[in-house]
């Protein structure tokens, strides 16, 4: 797991556009080798935009955890390692006709994106830092 972010970097962080924010988690996912959601009782949440329901996903727990309130206060932060996203998720993400909203913002803004196309942006990124 990696070091905690400290206030000022998740500040920082918080202030990224849309497409920042998504190099940041696809990296910081790599690094670490774990994907973030949130889950209840139930399952993961899920958001939905006009045209798909998705799972959204975070960089690391901090920012999971941030997402926790309101409706969604019981839910808590769960690391997937990244093994286990790409031989079971991806799949079953795509099964379920399900896409990925990459670390959505407090407007509930992300870059959105068919399982296989996350599964493949992971999998460039970890090839650039073999």
């Amino acid at each position: 797991m990696a070091d905690a972010l400290t206030t000022e970097q998740i500040e920082a962080i918080n202030r990224y556009n849309e497409e920042e924010r998504f190099k940041y988690c696809i990296k910081a996912i790599v690094a670490n080798r774990e994907v973030w959601i949130l889950k209840d009782e139930h399952g993961c949440v899920m958001l939905n935009t006009e045209e798909d329901d998705c799972v959204p996903v975070w960089p690391n727990q901090e920012f999971a955890k941030a997402w926790a309130t309101g409706e969604w206060q019981a839910c808590e932060a769960e690391a997937i390692s990244l093994n286990k996203w790409h031989s079971r998720w991806t799949s079953g993400l795509e099964e379920d006709e399900l896409s990925v909203v990459v670390f959505p913002n407090e407007n509930e803004e992300g870059v959105v994106l068919f399982p296989d196309e996350f599964d493949f942006e992971l999998k460039k990124q970890a090839s650039k830092t073999r």
